[in-house]
């Protein structure tokens, strides 16, 4: 009797497996360059009204930069071509003329990570609703399989100094071709070169009362932003000048709320230039709400790249800020 039901637990076992085994489907690593999209849908959707929908929302410029530039690169195709390894692409969007009138968002459905929005309707006009009722979520969708992508990329090689670690208890990951070039007792600036230029990721405290009054938020802003940069950033050699990093004075930047590291924080995007001298670029910073460590914690990326494209160098800084860890506050 005990010979049965042994031999009763194995088959139950062995049967259970399989069907667990049978569960476990493969999925492919997902492909693609980051910050593109690959959009699925007919010549005739593509080439009238609904195409133009699409490229609004999914090639609108992004906020911030020296000139425009897409959201997204996006690669048309028609379905027929979306077979094979191009099925793997990390974020799809497929638009299409159906009898269901739909719009959602699918994961993981050929490929991991992979996001693939869906919009279906029966007429050109239920289409476009779709898309302009699902787009902000579609955009948040795959930046943030994007911003995942490119910070798993950093992991083959890591910067890896303490200094932030030891100087503000905070880790982030970033390759290792970003070197410590400047450290103070509240600043350290980290910097990569570039072909044409340089990428630069700085790092401060500011006291945690700091920015109380709504009224004068941005301006608050742009004055913390200045004094930094006039205390720790100068610009070239001018004789009977002092230059600078400060805010661009003909526009004021973009402010957003944000969450960063589970924390309360503001997101600022705009176009920083040289007091006194010709250079600019784009800065992105995160103010961020460290309750725990009785503080404002400023981090900002930047860069200086003239007559070259920066969508992919500020979406590389983006994912290096986003990166960010808070050691445990000290007892």
């Amino acid at each position: 009797m005990k010979k049965l039901v042994t031999v009763l637990l194995i088959l139950l076992i062995t049967v259970t497996s399989c069907k667990d085994q049978k569960k476990i489907e493969y999925k492919p690593e997902s492909i693609g360059a980051i910050n593109s999209v690959a959009v699925v849908m007919d010549n005739e959707l593509w080439k009238g009204p609904v195409g133009d929908k699409v490229r609004e929302y999914f090639a609108a410029p992004v906020l911030g930069l020296s000139w425009e530039e897409p959201l997204f690169t996006i690669n048309h195709m028609g379905s027929n071509v979306f077979t094979g390894t191009v099925r793997n692409t990390r974020s799809v969007l497929f638009v299409d003329k159906d009898s269901l009138d739909l719009g959602h968002i699918k994961t993981d459905m050929y490929a991991k990570p992979q996001k693939v929005a869906v919009i279906k309707g029966r007429t050109d006009e239920e289409i476009i609703k779709n898309l302009e009722e699902n787009a902000e979520k579609i955009i948040e969708a795959f930046k943030s399989v994007e911003i995942t992508e490119a910070q798993k990329r950093f992991l083959r090689s890591l910067n890896k100094e303490k200094v932030l670690e030891d100087k503000f208890g905070i880790t982030l990951s970033m390759p290792s071709v970003y070197k410590v070039g400047k450290q103070e007792d509240n600043f350290v600036w980290i910097d990569r070169q570039i072909p044409k230029g340089v990428m630069n990721i700085i790092v401060y405290s500011m006291p945690s009362d700091s920015f109380q009054n709504d009224s004068t938020f941005t301006k608050d802003i742009v004055a913390m932003r200045d004094s930094i940069g006039q205390k720790y950033i100068p610009g070239p050699d001018v004789p009977e000048k002092v230059t600078y990093m400060m805010t661009e004075k003909a526009f004021s930047p973009y402010v957003f709320p944000a969450e960063i590291a589970g924390k309360k924080a503001v997101e600022v995007k705009g176009i920083w230039e040289i007091n006194g001298y010709p250079m600019a670029g784009p800065f992105l910073t995160y103010i961020i709400n460290d309750e725990a460590n009785d503080r404002k914690l400023v981090i900002e990326g930047f860069t200086f790249a003239p007559s070259t494209e920066k969508r992919d160098y500020m979406f590389e800084l983006e994912a290096i800020l986003k990166s960010i860890k808070f050691n445990k506050p000290k007892k």
